[in-house]
Parts: structure tokens; sequence; C-alpha cells
């Protein structure tokens, strides 16, 4: 492997785009906010006073993400599959009963955390964000799952299973709740556009056409603009398209080692599938982890001085509200009949449920969606967004209490 090749590997594996976006954007933003502002409201194209102004922020937030959640739906696809974490459904179960209580919990916390801090008005302004801590970042939870259970360990596995389903959860989430107040859902365009799209992508594999680039550019277009007129997040315009593409007839796994040595020794695992939904995902990685930087840059520029009562609540909910939500599901599933997958314990389960904690990305994503720029409240959420990465520190001194080893450090 060239050396070139090693370094994008340990970009994407640490995820470190995107915690540099975070860095980079909180610097600016604190050092000259109006900076700030002008580059990510830097004109595009055309008027920048309609209801989609063409400027750097709605690239990234309505086009370029649609490949980032398009790549969220083709796990969750690929999960469905024999061999697949949803597949049979009956080992899923106390996994799924987890993402449950990871919803559940963080929502709970947030509305007991909100109606004791706020009334009036400012209650109801602020439980519009509930959906926020909702979220799990799938790459960032399982590179810390890695770090403190080793690679082999059934609860990273478990643990990226809750994380992609809690995703599913939080596209469904953003869709139904979280439209533009302004613009009333028109969901009759979903009918005019996205049903087309959708109906395009089944003929292309009726067909069987091998290449993902036309389900995407014809299906997925016409789904963009579907959402875009329904006044929905357009951001989610390939989730009902990605499922159409062909793929493996099983399961080749979340996240695929790069080394052609791992490789031929990654048991279970088929990574000479060349399928589109394969290919969609191979091809556009790369960039997508790459522009996080974009998306973290445009988001997570928060002042410091924005913190309130408003980022304590979400970063609560998303660390104290995953572990008492997820531990109390799965604990209860497991004396019920649905146990914990083989070599998992409750103390593993806890630091699990708090490894969930991280909410980063679409934590960041939702934030944006549920309080608008215009809002007091996007400034503080968005930073309990940001400090959630503070769960990776809770979760390795908890492991450590707890007298956790990586895997291959465990006698």
């Amino acid at each position: 492997m060239s050396k070139l090749h090693k370094t994008i590997n340990i970009l994407q594996e640490f995820s470190l785009p995107l915690i540099a976006g975070v860095i980079v954007a909180l610097v600016v933003a604190n050092v000259n906010p109006a900076l700030y502002e002008e580059l990510i409201k830097y004109p595009v194209y055309g008027p920048q006073d309609g209801a989609h102004p063409i400027n750097a922020l709605f690239l990234i937030n309505d086009v370029f993400m649609v490949f980032f959640f398009g790549i969220a739906a083709k796990e969750i696809t690929e999960s469905c599959l024999p061999g697949g974490d949803l597949n049979p459904p009956s080992k899923a179960i106390n996994p799924l009963l987890g993402t449950i209580g990871g919803v559940l919990g963080p929502v709970a916390v947030y509305f007991l955390m909100a109606q004791l801090l706020y009334t009036g008005s400012e209650l109801t302004d602020v439980r519009n964000g509930w959906g926020i801590p909702t979220a799990t970042d799938i790459a960032l939870a399982w590179l810390v799952a890695r770090l403190i259970f080793g690679n082999k360990h059934p609860a990273v596995n478990f643990l990226l299973l809750l994380a992609v389903a809690d995703d599913a959860i939080g596209l469904i989430i953003i869709a139904v709740f979280y439209g533009n107040p302004e613009l009333p859902a028109a969901p009759q365009y979903l009918l005019y556009y996205t049903v087309p799209g959708m109906i395009i992508a089944y003929v292309l594999r009726r067909k069987n056409v091998q290449a993902w680039l036309p389900y995407i550019l014809f299906g997925g277009t016409l789904s963009w603009f579907g959402f875009i007129s329904a006044h929905l997040h357009p951001a989610l315009a390939l989730v009902p398209i990605v499922p159409f593409l062909p793929g493996p007839s099983r399961d080749t796994g979340l996240f695929e080692p790069e080394d052609e040595t791992d490789q031929e020794h990654a048991a279970g695992h088929h990574h000479h599938d060349h399928s589109p939904l394969h290919n969609f995902e191979h091809n556009l990685k790369l960039p997508v982890d790459l522009g996080l930087f974009f998306f973290a840059f445009a988001n997570a520029g928060v002042q410091f001085a924005s913190v309130n009562a408003v980022t304590w609540i979400i970063l609560a909910s998303l660390i104290v509200g995953k572990v008492i939500g997820i531990s109390f599901f799965s604990g209860l599933g497991s004396k019920v009949g649905f146990p914990l997958p083989e070599g998992m314990t409750m103390r593993h389960l806890v630091v699990a449920a708090t490894v969930a904690g991280l909410g980063l990305t679409v934590a960041l994503f939702v934030a944006g969606q549920a309080f608008p720029d215009s809002s007091p409240y996007n400034g503080p959420a968005k930073m309990g967004a940001v400090l959630s990465a503070g769960a990776a520190i809770v979760a390795i001194v908890l492991a450590k209490i707890l007298g956790i080893k990586p895997l291959k450090d465990a006698a």
C-alpha cells in the first residue's frame, strides 16, 4: 500500500476531516464571526433571498449531504441481507430494543430538563429540539468502540447495528418532524417526482443495469426535486432510491478494511463484491468522508458565548439519556429471552451505551433543522452536538473503571 493510500486510510479511519472541520469552524467563528458568516453564506448562483438561496451552506447541507445519507441508506439496506445484522430479525432483537431505548431515553431526558429549566413560550420553542439527541455518529462510534473493546469484540457489532438503526429512525424524524414551518409540507410533490424516480430505479434494476450512476443520476435527481418541492429536507432524497440498487447476495459488512491482507483474512465478509450497491459506497466513501470537513465547518461554527441551558440539555440527553435508555431496554430484553450477543455483559452494554452518546454529525444536522439560523437556540444546540464528542472520553474512563480491556489484550 502506498504512503498516500495509508494516509488517506488514516484520515478516514479516525474521521479526521470531520474533526478538523469542527475545530476550524470553532476557531474562525470565535475569532472573526463576520468572516465565518460570509464564508458559509457565500452566494454561488442566482438570488439569495428566496426559499432556497444557492449559497455554500445550501450546497453542503442540501446537496452534498444527499450522498452522506445515501451511504447510510446503503448500510441499512445491506444489514437486511442474509448474513446482515437485521437478518434474520431474531438476532437483532436485543440491539433493536437498545435502539428504541436510545431514542426514547434521550427524548425523555430532553423534555424533563426543558420542563425544569424553561417556561412559557421559551419552553415551547426549546421543545422543538427533542430530535437532536436521538442521533448516533456511526463512524465515530465505530472508532471509539474499537479502541475500547478491540476489533473483534461483539460489542462493536452491537453498537454498529444500534447506530445504523438509530440513524434510520433519525431519517424518519427529520422527514416527518423537521420540515420548514414557513413552507408547509406538500407531499403531493413526492408523487410527482420521487415516486417516478423510484419507478425509474426499479426499471433499471429489472433491466439488470450494473452501474450505480444511472440510478442516482435519474432516479436520485427526480427524488431530490420531489423532496425539495414537498418542503421536506432534500438531503434524504437517496433514501428511497438506494434500496433499488442491485446488491450482493449477502451482507459485506459495514466497514471494509482497505488493506489487501486484511481483506483476505476478514472472516465472513465478501470484499470482492462489485455490485452497484457496493460500488456506490466504494466510489463515494472517500469524497464523502473528506467532504465532511466542509459540512462540519459550515455547521459547527458556534461562538462559545452562545452556550446556555439548551447546550447542557442536549449534552445530558445524548450521554445520560442514551446510557439509561439503551441499558434499560437491552437489559430488559436479555431478561425476557432476547439475550445480548455472546461475550457481552451488562458492563459492556453500559460502556457501549455511553459511546452511543456520540451524536456529532447527525446531531449537528438535526440541530440546524430544529432551530433555524434566526433562532436564539441554534448556536447553543449545535454546541451541545459538538460537545457530545466528550462521550468518547467518558466511555474510555468508564471502561477503565469497569475493568474492560480490548479483546486482543484480554486474558
